[in-house]
C-alpha cells in the first residue's frame, strides 16, 4: 500500500512539474515573440544591404523622393502615418492619383511590403513615362497587381495578386495574406522582368520579345500608344479608392 501511494505521489508530482515547465516555456516563447514585435524595425537598411547597393526609397518619415503623377505640388491623398505610406480615402478635398518616384530606373531589384483594406485593389506600375500628354501612370506602365482576397476579381487568373495585370496568371500559385503585410519583389534586367509575391515567383515577361507587342495589341491597352514600350521609367504606387499601406521600400540598381 505504501509503495502504491509513493508511486502515485511521484507520478502526480511529475505531471505537475511537466505542466509548470510547459507553462514556463510558453511564457518564455510569448515573451520572446512580444519583444521581437516590439523591437522590430522598418524603413532601415542593414550594413550588408548597404554593401550590396540597396537604397531606401522611403525614409519612414516623409514622401521625399515621391510625388503625385503629373502634379508634384498637389495636396495629395498620400501621407505618412506611423512609418508607413498610406492612401487617405476619407478626405475628398485631397487630390487623388498615383504616387510616383522622382527618379527613373532601368535595371534594378525593388522590394517592399504592402497591406490593403478589405476588398481593396491597387498595384505597382513600372517603366512609367511621366508626360503631360499621358494622363495617368497606367497608360504607359505595366502593372504588378495588388488585390485583397475578398475582391470580386480575386479568382480571375490574370487579375490575381502578383500577376502582370490582365496579361498572365500567376506562374506559381500563391495566396496573399489578408489583413497582414505581404512582400513584393520586382526585378528587371534589360527589359526582362520577374515578379515575386511572398517569396514565390509569380510572373515573368520579356518586354523586348515581339510576343509582348502581340499581347498588347490583343488587349484594351492597344488604345494607349505609349503602353508597355519602355524598358526604363519611374515606379508608381496605384491609388484606387481603397486604403493601402506600404513600407520597407528599397531598391538596388543592377
Amino acid at each position: 500500500m505504501h509503495t502504491k501511494f509513493s508511486l502515485l505521489f511521484f507520478g502526480l508530482l511529475a505531471i505537475l512539474s511537466c505542466k509548470q515547465e510547459s507553462k514556463k516555456e510558453d511564457t518564455q516563447t510569448w515573451r520572446t515573440k512580444k519583444e521581437a514585435l516590439a523591437n522590430e524595425t522598418h524603413n532601415q537598411l542593414l550594413e550588408v544591404e548597404k554593401e550590396q547597393g540597396w537604397e531606401l526609397l522611403f525614409d519612414g518619415k516623409t514622401l521625399n523622393g515621391w510625388h503625385l503623377y503629373n502634379n508634384p505640388g498637389a495636396n495629395s491623398v498620400w501621407e505618412v502615418v506611423n512609418g508607413e505610406i498610406h492612401s487617405n480615402t476619407n478626405d475628398e478635398s485631397l487630390v487623388a492619383g498615383d504616387l510616383l518616384t522622382d527618379k527613373a530606373y532601368e535595371n534594378y531589384e525593388l522590394t517592399l511590403e504592402w497591406k490593403i483594406a478589405n476588398r481593396g485593389n491597387s498595384g505597382i506600375f513600372f517603366n512609367v513615362q511621366e508626360k503631360p500628354e499621358i494622363p495617368t501612370a497606367w497608360q504607359s506602365g505595366p502593372e504588378y497587381q495588388i488585390l485583397d482576397s475578398e475582391h470580386m476579381d480575386y479568382q480571375l487568373p490574370a487579375k490575381r495578386p502578383g500577376c502582370l495585370y490582365v496579361f498572365a496568371p500567376q506562374k506559381n500559385e500563391v495566396e496573399m495574406k489578408p489583413g497582414e503585410w505581404n512582400t513584393t519583389t520586382i526585378k528587371q534586367v534589360d527589359g526582362k522582368v520577374e515578379f515575386y509575391l511572398n517569396g514565390v515567383l509569380t510572373g515573368e515577361q520579356d518586354f523586348n520579345d515581339p510576343e509582348w507587342k502581340k499581347m498588347v495589341a490583343a488587349s484594351h491597352f492597344i488604345n494607349y500608344p505609349e503602353f508597355g514600350k519602355a524598358t526604363q521609367g519611374k515606379i508608381a504606387l496605384q491609388y484606387w479608392y481603397f486604403e493601402t499601406w506600404f513600407r520597407d521600400i528599397k531598391i538596388r540598381e543592377l
